[in-house]
């Protein structure tokens, strides 16, 4: 159940990446970690702080609840 909602928050930040056309290498630049490192937070492998969730919703220039509201990518 929580696995499911760590992956579907990480498929709101690669969905939200994608409809602005930025590249992981971007996201990874502006957070200042490695591409290798971005993906594994887009793939639900690494834990990541609110801070950090915080930081990928600004430069997604969204809000952090759409980040975190996993009711639409579980259903899907």
């Amino acid at each position: 159940m929580l696995r499911n909602k760590v992956k579907a928050v990480a498929a709101n930040i690669r969905n939200k990446r994608e409809e602005l056309n930025y590249t992981q290498e971007y996201l990874a630049a502006k957070l200042n970690i490695s591409q290798n490192a971005y993906s594994k937070i887009e793939l639900g492998y690494t834990k990541i702080t609110v801070e950090r969730l915080f930081q990928i919703a600004e430069i997604l220039e969204t809000e952090l609840m759409d980040l975190i509201n996993t009711r639409e990518a579980e259903a899907a």
